[in-house]
């Protein structure tokens, strides 16, 4: 008897989770408009460090050894037939492609400023945004970063650490910065950035275009539509939270007013057998937080019981954000809990231990040898 189909719709962070865990059990189809994984997580090491950041974000597909029994398609997905039972997408060079499912996973995520993008590009163009946007901060002498979520304040943390004499400022609406996280959280990471020396407004909200949505490092200055005076800088990087899912090739009957896939604590897509959502782009809760909890895992497992008439289980959110919100430094990695609680791994451990062997191995199945990304082939 043949194995049942799976197509994973989105190759990111989680999909690319799913996808693996899939191939042990099903013939299992990937689509992505990327041909490696290009993650959307540190955006501050990936404009200050860029050949640091792609050695662990930025990983072409035939090196992960837990996809060599998925099949790649790089295309951009254009429908879905839910009654076929099809997905269908349009390749590069303008021609079309139709895969058939018995499960559908949806984790084509979200569109967020310059470095989450839903555009087909090959390994050279990855590269040249890489190096452009590295550039574009290298070269400023100021550097405004706007936005009160994890990004920005990765990003300012970590152009002041790798730039100690660039002036960094960064600016947010609220009180504090970090409002998904414990409070906690917030007054340790605002210490480290005073420390670093980096200039911390609150109370600052910017006057945005309603069709801008971050997708440029611009010049300055930056007007407040909460009435300040206008700031300057010669680089200004938008981390303004301005998402939106990447559900265009989606029915409407699928999607709640924001264009998000509605689902159930079970990561099903309501009245739809064999259709899950998982990651940014699910409505499972205001955070979308089976992006960054084992969504993966569960996704595959309920395919698995749906399949085969067995019971699913159901989807538990953390209630706050969690995780490194710095990303890897000299002196390692800070992890941060739910509770507002840190602790710190050493750069030893990092570098023998969590990269290679947990995630590498233990959340991969195994990554061979990458390339620094100027080498890319293209």
């Amino acid at each position: 008897m043949s194995r049942k189909r799976v197509v994973v719709a989105g190759l990111g962070d989680v999909g690319i989770l799913a996808a693996i865990r899939l191939s042990r059990h099903f013939d299992v189809v990937g689509i992505s408009v990327k041909p490696a994984l290009l993650s959307g997580q540190e955006l501050g090491v990936r404009l200050s460090r860029p050949e640091d950041w792609a050695r662990d974000y930025w990983i072409p597909f035939d090196r992960f050894r837990g996809l060599d029994r998925v099949r790649t398609v790089q295309g951009t997905l254009t429908g879905v037939d839910l009654a076929a039972r099809t997905v269908v997408g349009r390749r590069d060079d303008g021609t079309t492609f139709v895969e058939a499912y018995d499960a559908l996973v949806i984790s084509t995520g979200v569109s967020n400023g310059f470095w989450r993008r839903p555009t087909m590009q090959s390994a050279a163009e990855i590269g040249a945004d890489l190096q452009a946007a590295h550039e574009r901060v290298a070269a400023a002498a100021s550097v405004i970063v706007v936005g009160g979520g994890a990004a920005a304040v990765t990003s300012a943390a970590n152009m002041a650490t790798s730039w100690p004499d660039k002036r960094i400022d960064l600016y947010f609406p609220g009180q504090h910065a970090l409002g998904a996280y414990h409070p906690r959280i917030w007054k340790r990471i605002e210490r480290r950035l005073t420390d670093l020396g980096v200039g911390v407004h609150p109370g600052h909200r910017a006057a945005v275009p309603n069709d801008f949505a971050g997708e440029e490092i611009t010049p300055g200055p930056v007007r407040w539509s909460t009435g300040q005076p206008p700031a300057c800088a010669e680089a200004v990087v938008w981390a303004i939270g301005a998402v939106r899912p990447n559900s265009g090739w989606l029915p409407a009957e699928l999607l709640d007013e924001r264009g998000f896939v509605r689902v159930t604590s079970e990561l099903r897509v309501p009245g739809q057998r064999g259709v899950f959502a998982v990651g940014d782009i699910a409505a499972t809760d205001p955070l979308r937080s089976s992006a960054r909890n084992r969504g993966d895992a569960l996704v595959s497992h309920n395919i698995r019981a749906e399949l085969t008439g067995r019971r699913l289980r159901t989807f538990r959110t953390p209630g706050r954000r969690w995780g490194s919100l710095l990303g890897i430094q000299p002196d390692g990695l800070e992890v941060f809990l739910p509770t507002g609680q840190a602790f710190r791994l050493p750069s030893w451990s990092v570098e023998r231990v969590v990269m290679p062997w947990v995630v590498r191995w233990g959340m991969y199945r195994g990554v061979r040898e990458n390339q620094p990304f100027h080498n890319a082939p293209g």
